[in-house]
């Protein structure tokens, strides 16, 4: 039997209707003073109905939502490349940089040139921006999730069997993540487990 103990792995127009109508009278060709009918009009309007106005979207929410999403796509690519036991045919790139990015490959590797692959999902769950910092000169992040890798099996490529893994290791952990803004857009730089329970 094969043990492991890493536990790495989101107006319509309002129509203004205005409408009128006018009374005229009408005039006798014999009009005398007297007989003069005195002038009607009266228009009327139906009152202008205002537009609901919509609130301008928060920047620091878009960004939010942003970090979130993109971190689930990050383990997307994550589940990607340890199935085909390398980042070449992923977009791993393209949401991780720096040392994450550097420890995915490495970690990919081993895990490829020890004949295994996955098969099953990582549940990335609760994911909260804990820290966001957009004023400074190359804006940060800090996210904290609970991922859960209950259901992501190792599988031997040989005999195409699930390796057993240790009973005591967590399958549900924190993970604390630092995101970058890079000229690129942001970018996972560091991925951390804590030993710690979710």
């Amino acid at each position: 039997m094969e043990k492991l103990t890493s536990t790495t792995l989101s107006r319509s127009a309002v129509a203004v209707a205005l409408t009128g109508s006018f009374l005229l009278t009408a005039c006798s060709t014999e009009e005398t003073p007297e007989s003069k009918a005195p002038a009607s009009s009266s228009p009327a309007s139906s009152p202008t109905t205002a537009a609901p106005s919509t609130p301008a979207p928060d920047p620091t929410e878009q960004t939010k939502t942003e970090l979130t999403g993109l971190y689930r796509s990050y383990w997307a690519e994550m589940e990607k490349a340890y199935q085909l036991g390398s980042t070449k045919e992923t977009r791993l790139s393209d949401y991780a940089a720096a040392v994450a990015l550097a420890e995915a490959e490495k970690n990919v590797t081993t895990h490829s040139t020890a004949g295994r692959t996955t098969s099953g999902s990582v549940g990335v769950n609760d994911t909260t921006v804990t820290k966001l910092d957009l004023n400074q000169k190359m804006a940060s992040a800090t996210l904290s999730t609970c991922l859960d890798i209950s259901r992501w099996n190792l599988i031997n490529k040989a005999t195409k069997k699930k390796i057993d893994l240790p009973s005591e290791r967590l399958t549900r952990y924190v993970i604390v993540t630092t995101l970058e803004k890079w000229p690129q857009g942001w970018r996972i730089v560091l991925d951390e487990p804590q030993e710690q329970t979710c």
